[in-house]
């Protein structure tokens, strides 16, 4: 049926979102092929990557030289990108990964030789040039620490010990203010 003159014409969608799309895609590629270089050419000079448990990686060598640094210590890292939503400013990915903590050193820890999955989610901006401005990460950096042996697997025993010997410390800092400031303890 031949389109008529009173139908409405579909609206023009911007090329932005798909532009942003392979920006996206591309970027993601890189981290599944552990290629560091491949992932810093994506960043603007002046971008900055904020993984939320570790802090800010400043423009593309923050980010060469850290996820070089986690390609190292996770060399057999699988990394698979389950969720993408696009918009014309930029992308929110959700991923997951795994490896094992036998390579390298990372972030100062020694490898453990323990196995990693976490599951993590990235907001980028990215700008008309298609390149990476912003990206702020999260994953559960507790989780991350539980798994290398660094904190005890969470409700074990020893996590529990943890807790309380916390709790009693805070307790005790608590009492000692109140004691310093004239008042009395509850």
């Amino acid at each position: 049926m031949a389109e008529s003159a009173s139908q409405p014409k579909k609206p023009r969608r911007s090329g932005r979102p798909r532009a942003i799309e392979k920006v996206a895609e591309s970027y993601f590629q890189a981290v599944a092929d552990r290629d560091a270089d491949a992932m810093a050419s994506h960043w603007h000079a002046q971008g900055v990557g904020d993984l939320v448990p570790i802090g800010p990686l400043r423009g593309p060598g923050g980010v060469r030289s850290f996820f070089s640094e986690l390609f190292t210590a996770l060399p057999d890292m699988e990394f698979l990108v389950t969720q993408m939503v696009i918009d014309s400013q930029g992308a929110t990915v959700q991923w997951r990964m795994r490896g094992t903590f036998d390579g390298g050193a990372f972030q100062g820890l020694e490898p453990t030789g323990r196995p990693i999955e976490l599951r993590g989610c990235d907001c980028m901006e990215i700008d008309e040039d298609g390149l990476i401005t912003s990206n702020v990460a999260y994953y559960d950096g507790a989780a991350f620490a539980r798994q290398v042996g660094m904190l005890p697997q969470q409700d074990s025993g020893a996590d529990r010990a943890m807790r309380a010997g916390f709790n009693t410390v805070t307790r005790l800092r608590s009492a000692m203010a109140q004691r310093t400031r004239g008042g009395s303890t509850p």
